[in-house]
């Protein structure tokens, strides 16, 4: 009588084929993973750019405002990566430095606003910042007494933390244009 059961041969070739199985699935679980890696930097990059932009837009769209008729120019500085908006909140014909001159800087990879109590981050992450001024006619000016629309392009890359890769092909460029209400 033969006993059933068995033979090593049989036992390794189905441990092989288990080992297959679930490197398989192990390597099906490592890309999901890193999908979800992917969607979630690029997300939380648009929303960082999305913030940025918003934040600045409702800023200078106020820039100029002057209820004593002082007529000071509503920006100031501008520059490719910085500006400097002023508006005279409390009315009374002076820009005073805190709160009523703010300033918006590219410094390394860090977006910063200056109110006048230091210049604190906004954003981290900015691969760059191009601003561009427009005169009433639409033409491109350096000339402060004649903006009246600024673009604001920005680019931004997912924080290396979340583990994404590559970093670069997740970046986000994001455009607006404000007119300043107040000009």
């Amino acid at each position: 009588m033969r006993e059933q059961g068995f033979a090593l041969v049989e036992l390794l070739l189905a441990l092989a084929v288990g080992g297959l199985v679930v490197l398989a699935t192990f390597g099906l679980l490592q890309q999901a993973q890193q999908g979800y890696l992917v969607g979630v930097a690029r997300i939380e990059a648009q929303q960082s750019a999305r913030f940025a932009l918003q934040r600045m837009a409702r800023e200078i769209r106020a820039a100029g405002f002057d209820p004593a008729g002082a007529d000071f120019p509503a920006i100031v500085n501008p520059s490719a990566t910085s500006l400097t908006i002023q508006k005279d909140l409390n009315g009374n014909g002076v820009i005073d430095v805190n709160g009523e001159s703010i300033t918006y800087l590219l410094r390394g990879t860090t977006l910063r606003r200056n109110a006048g109590g230091g210049a604190q981050p906004v954003i981290e992450g900015v691969q760059a910042l191009a601003l561009t001024y427009l005169d009433p006619d639409g033409v491109p000016t350096g000339a402060p007494e004649r903006i009246r629309t600024v673009i604001i392009e920005l680019t931004v890359r997912p924080d290396p933390s979340l583990g994404a890769r590559p970093l670069e092909t997740l970046a986000v460029t994001m455009q607006t244009q404000v007119r300043l209400r107040n000009r």
